[in-house]
């Protein structure tokens, strides 16, 4: 392969199939990539206290989560940047008014604005959160990201009246009710450039793989963004690539195009 010296991974989507399993083609790639000597990375919306097991899977222990909020590099913290408090106290007050339900996110638990929905644990039970406890005020300072639940397209701009902010659907079949909350200043590809400051990596030779529009500052940051097969409609427009979906070696493949070889 050329001089690539990085590598960002989606999760949801990107590593793991809809039944959550993972091709052993994605393992091998990941395996292929440590041993030519990339940092690699899992870049993912999702909570990082959430995720060791796929991190002890693979053999990676370093992360960016919470969509960009939170990056870590061999257990040290780069960014941590959580969201503004007065953010935080609006979207309660939106969500209690139409309805919809929130699952806020700590760097040590989930907090949730309607344990008992129906919405809600099936959400927790797809993605896996189990550390979970109903929010109360006095943990709006600790908010790193938000998931908002049972939301109709009508309402989005509800959450989007406020600077710099905007929703990504969730890409996932049976979820696409539910988006997350991305600030411009604080996403993955935020996160990824301070990540490849800190290591004094160009970012020409970083690569990235993602399937979701919480995915498109990562794929734009990095030299050579792949969006899956399976990716939202909108994503390809910022990835460089194109590669196979998750359940087609997605990943494998895509590194194969960049010169991937197994010894």
């Amino acid at each position: 392969m050329a001089n690539f010296q990085a590598l960002f991974l989606d999760i949801d989507g990107t590593i793991l199939q809809p039944d959550d399993t993972m091709q052993e083609s994605t393992k091998t790639a990941v395996k292929l990539m440590k041993e030519k000597g990339l940092e690699i990375f899992l870049a993912t919306g999702r909570p990082l206290h959430e995720i060791a097991d796929i991190g002890e899977i693979l053999k990676i222990n370093s992360f960016i989560g919470y969509n960009g909020a939170l990056a870590i590099y061999d257990g040290q913290d780069i960014v941590k940047s959580p969201m503004d408090p007065n953010l935080v106290d609006l979207y309660i007050k939106i969500a209690a008014e139409k309805n919809n339900e929130l699952v806020l996110y700590t760097s040590s638990h989930n907090l949730l604005s309607n344990p008992d929905s129906e919405v809600t644990k099936q959400f927790c039970k797809k993605f896996h959160l189990r550390s979970n406890k109903q929010y109360t005020e006095d943990e709006k300072a600790n908010i790193l990201g938000i998931t908002v639940m049972n939301l109709n397209e009508e309402d989005i701009h509800l959450y989007e009246g406020f600077p710099e902010i905007h929703l990504s659907q969730v890409n996932i079949e049976g979820f696409r009710h539910s988006y997350d909350v991305i600030s411009d200043k604080v996403n993955k590809g935020m996160a990824i450039s301070t990540v490849l400051k800190r290591l004094n990596i160009d970012a020409k030779n970083a690569i990235a793989f993602g399937d979701g529009m919480n995915d498109k500052e990562m794929l734009s940051v990095v030299g050579e963004g792949f969006a899956m097969g399976n990716a939202h409609e909108k994503l390809f427009a910022y990835a460089k690539h194109t590669t196979t979906s998750v359940s087609d070696s997605g990943i494998y493949n895509g590194l194969k195009t960049l010169g991937l070889k197994e010894e």
